[in-house]
């Protein structure tokens, strides 16, 4: 699990965002064991920016991994209040990782753990359509 904290901490030094000074990183552990990283980009057009979650999760669905196939995420910012992920990512965790464990991290080791059902209760997906 350390690696997948690191990995984390590390994309969140990659991370562009030059508008909110507020940078992301995050690791998703695949049932194979890779690990996949993704940073926060910040656009101009704040409507067009993209958090390290979901930068992280559709870098491995569009390298061949498969959706709910995941172990689990970690999520790295740079504040004493663990930085949980936003309602999008929510959303897409659930439907991509299903209820996955979540890691919280910051640079200075404090470490909190969830199950995406606990972040997400009562999610909607492909189950009502």
């Amino acid at each position: 699990m350390e690696t997948l904290l690191e990995a984390a901490l590390k994309a969140r030094s990659f991370a562009q965002a030059p508008f909110s000074k507020f940078q992301v990183g995050a690791a998703i552990e695949d049932s194979d064991g890779k690990i996949w990283t993704g940073c926060n980009v910040e656009n101009a057009s704040y409507g067009l920016t993209i958090c390290a979650e979901r930068v992280a999760v559709f870098k491995a669905i569009s390298e061949g991994v498969k959706p709910r196939t995941f172990k689990r995420i970690a999520i790295a910012a740079d504040t004493d209040k663990l930085t949980p992920p936003c309602g999008a990512c929510r959303q897409i965790l659930w439907e991509f990782l299903g209820n996955a464990e979540v890691i919280l991290v910051n640079p200075r080791g404090a470490t909190a753990r969830y199950q995406m059902i606990d972040l997400l209760p009562e999610p909607f997906d492909a189950s009502f359509i």
